[in-house]
C-alpha cells in the first residue's frame, strides 16, 4: 500500500477504507460526493457478506506491523478505526444490521434522503439524477432479498416497524420527488425525462410499501422488545461505552424527576392559573411572542438563531473556522419523523451542513419549542462538531472525518451545547427556558422508557399517575405508558410522543446516547475545571475536545484526562 501524500501508513489505510467503501456502497458514494456510480444501492445478502469481508480485511490490516502508531495522532486514529470497525462487524455478523429497521432508518428512508443531497445545477447533474431515480426499484428489490432471508429466520422486527416503513414508503409514493422536479423546472424549464423518472421512482415506493404490508407484516415479530443481550449490543455501538443499564435507568429517572420539578416551578411563574403542566404549555403555544406564521418566517427565525450563536460564541468560547460558519436551514420532506435533524457537509464543503425542520403539516410554529433544538442541531451543536471534524484533516484520518461519527460523542456534544447556551444566558426568558427544559426532559425520559421497554423493567415506584392510563407505579413498561410519559412529562404532542416511541422501539440503544454522552461531556469539563480552577479556559477546552473528533465514550473519557 502506497503511503505517498499521507502523514502515515495508518492515514493511508484510513483513506483506502473510505475509497473501498465508496466503491462497494454506491449510496455512501453518492451522499458523500465521492463518485458517480451507475447503481443506487445494494441492500442484498451479498452486500452484507461483502461488508463483513471488508471489515475483517481492514481490521487485519490495522493490526499489521506497518500500521503501528508512531505518535498521538496515529494512536487516536487507530483507536477510532478499531472501535468503529469492530462494532460494525459485530452488528453485521450477528445479523442485527439486517434485521433492525424502522421509520428512523431503513433502506426506504436512506434511498429517499439521498436525493435531498444531490446537486442538480448542470445538465450532467440532472442526467445522473434521472439515472439514479431509475435505480430506485432495483435497489428496493435488493432489500427484498434480505427481507426474505430475515423472514425465513423468524427475525423480522415487530409489526409496528414493518407497517411504519410501509406507510413511509406509500407516503413517498405520493409526491416525494415532486418538489425536486418543480425546483429544477423553475430554474431550467420543463424536464420530461426527470419528471417521468420521478414518477417511476414514486410508483416503486408505493408498490414496495404495499408489499411490506401484505407480505412481511403478517410474518413480523409479535414483541416490540429486543431484550437485554441485543439491547447492549446496540447501546454499545451507539455509545462506545461499557454500560450498567440498571444504574443508568435509575439515574435517568432521578434526572427526569429533577427537571420536571423545575418545569412545574417555571410554569407557575408564567401561567399561574394553569392547573397542569399541559395547560401551561398551551399558554406558551398560544403566546404571540413566540408564534411564527408560515414556513418562510420559520426558516428566517431559525437562521437567526444559528447566526446569533455564531456571532456571540466566536473567539471567547470557540474558534469557528470561516469555511464552516454557514449552516443551511431546510424543511424536512413529507414522511420524515417528527424530530428535527442535521446533515453534515460533504468532504469538499461544496454542500454545506444543513438543519431540517419537520413541519408535520403545520403552518404556525411556537418558536419556544425550537430555540434549544436549533442550538442542538446547528451552532454550537451538531454543525460545529461535525463540520470541525470534517475540516480537521491534519489531525483526523479520512475515515475519522467522513465515517467515524458516533452517537454518544456527537449527540452528547449537541445536548451539552444546549446546556452551555442555557448556562451562558441565551435561554433566560420563560419560553426559551421551558423549551430547554422540555429538551432535557425528553432526553432523560428516553433513558427511562428505552431501557424500560426493551428490558421489560418495572416503572419506578414513585412514577404515579399517567394521564389516560392510571397509576403506573411498578407496572412493566408498555408503549402506551411511554407515550403518556413523553406527552405529559416532556410536553410532546401525542403525534410527537408516538413517533418518538416508534423510534425507540425500532432503534434500541440509540435514544439513550444523548444523555449518556452529555454526562461524559459534563464530567470532562468538571474534571478540567477542578484541575485548572480560575485558569480554566472554555475556548481551549472546547478546541481540545473537538480536535479529538468523534470517538467512543470510554476512549473519550481517557483522552480528556490529558487536557
Amino acid at each position: 500500500m502506497s503511503t505517498a501524500g499521507f502523514r502515515s501508513p495508518l492515514f493511508a489505510l484510513s483513506s483506502m477504507y473510505i475509497d473501498d467503501l465508496a466503491e462497494k456502497n454506491s449510496l455512501f458514494a453518492i451522499t458523500e460526493g465521492l463518485g458517480t456510480p451507475t447503481t443506487l444501492a445494494d441492500f442484498s445478502p451479498r452486500a452484507t457478506e461483502a461488508r463483513i469481508a471488508q471489515l475483517r480485511h481492514f481490521l487485519a490490516a490495522l493490526d499489521s506491523a506497518e500500521n503501528t502508531p508512531t505518535d498521538d495522532i496515529d494512536r487516536i486514529a487507530a483507536i477510532v478505526m478499531r472501535e468503529r470497525w469492530t462494532s460494525a462487524l459485530h452488528l453485521a455478523e450477528s445479523g442485527e444490521s439486517d434485521r433492525t429497521f424502522s421509520v428512523l432508518w431503513s433502506p426506504v428512508s436512506e434511498i429517499r434522503q439521498a436525493f435531498d443531497l444531490i446537486p442538480h445545477e448542470s445538465d450532467i447533474d440532472r442526467e445522473r439524477i434521472v439515472g439514479w431515480l431509475g435505480q430506485v426499484r432495483p435497489a428496493l428489490a435488493t432489500w427484498k432479498e434480505t427481507l426474505d432471508r430475515v423472514a425465513s429466520r423468524g427475525e423480522l422486527p415487530s409489526r409496528r416497524h414493518v407497517l411504519g416503513v410501509a406507510e413511509q414508503a406509500v407516503t413517498y409514493s405520493e409526491g416525494t420527488f415532486d418538489h425536486l422536479v418543480s425546483t429544477v423546472e423553475t430554474s431550467h424549464g420543463p424536464q420530461p425525462a426527470l419528471r417521468a423518472a420521478a414518477a417511476e421512482a414514486q410508483a416503486a415506493f408505493g408498490e414496495f410499501g404495499r408489499m411490506l404490508s401484505s407480505t412481511y407484516a403478517p410474518q413480523a415479530t409479535a414483541s416490540d422488545y429486543v431484550g437485554e443481550r441485543r439491547y447492549l449490543l446496540w447501546a454499545s455501538h451507539f455509545t462506545g461505552k461499557t454500560l450498567d443499564l440498571h444504574e443508568l435507568y435509575a439515574w435517568g429517572w432521578q434526572d427526569l424527576s429533577a427537571i420536571h420539578r423545575r418545569m412545574m416551578e417555571l410554569a407557575k411563574e408564567f401561567a399561574p392559573n394553569s392547573a397542569t403542566l399541559a395547560d401551561a404549555i398551551d399558554v406558551l403555544d398560544a403566546d404571540e411572542k413566540y408564534l411564527i406564521h408560515g414556513e418562510a418566517a420559520l426558516i428566517s427565525a431559525l437562521e437567526k438563531i444559528i447566526e446569533g450563536a455564531n456571532s456571540a460564541l466566536e473567539d471567547k468560547y470557540f474558534a469557528i473556522d470561516p469555511r464552516i460558519r454557514h449552516c443551511d436551514v431546510k424543511l424536512a420532506p413529507p414522511g420524515s419523523a417528527s424530530a428535527a435533524y442535521y446533515i453534515g457537509p460533504n468532504e469538499d464543503l461544496s454542500r454545506p451542513g444543513s438543519t431540517w425542520f419537520p413541519t408535520m403539516g403545520a403552518t404556525e410554529f411556537p418558536l419556544w419549542r425550537s430555540i434549544s433544538t436549533w442550538y442542538h442541531e446547528g451552532v454550537p451543536g451538531h454543525h460545529l462538531e461535525s463540520a470541525t471534524s470534517l475540516i480537521n484533516a491534519d489531525r483526523l484520518s479520512r475515515f475519522h472525518r467522513i465515517d467515524g461519527w458516533i452517537s454518544g460523542y456527537g449527540e452528547g456534544w449537541a445536548l451539552y451545547a444546549e446546556r452551555l447556551m442555557f448556562e451562558l444566558g441565551f435561554m433566560s426568558d420563560y419560553g426559551a427556558e421551558m423549551g430547554y427544559l422540555v429538551s432535557q426532559a425528553l432526553r432523560a425520559a428516553r433513558i427511562v422508557v428505552d431501557i424500560g421497554m426493551h428490558l421489560q423493567l418495572p416503572a419506578p415506584a414513585d412514577l404515579g399517575y399517567l394521564e389516560g392510563i392510571g397509576d403506573c407505579s411498578g407496572r412493566v413498561w408498555t408503549p402506551e405508558m411511554a407515550v403518556a410519559l413523553l406527552q405529559f412529562r416532556a410536553c410532546l404532542t401525542n403525534v410527537e410522543a408516538t413517533s418518538e416511541v416508534d423510534r425507540y422501539l425500532g432503534n434500541p440503544g440509540q435514544a439513550i446516547s444523548y444523555k449518556v454522552g452529555e454526562r461524559e461531556w459534563i464530567r470532562a469539563r468538571e474534571a478540567a475545571t477542578a484541575r485548572y480552577g480560575e485558569k480554566f479556559d472554555f475556548k481551549k477546552f472546547h478546541k481540545f475536545a473537538l480536535d479529538l473528533g468523534p470517538m467512543g465514550l470510554d476512549s473519550f473519557a481517557s483522552e480528556m484526562a490529558n487536557f
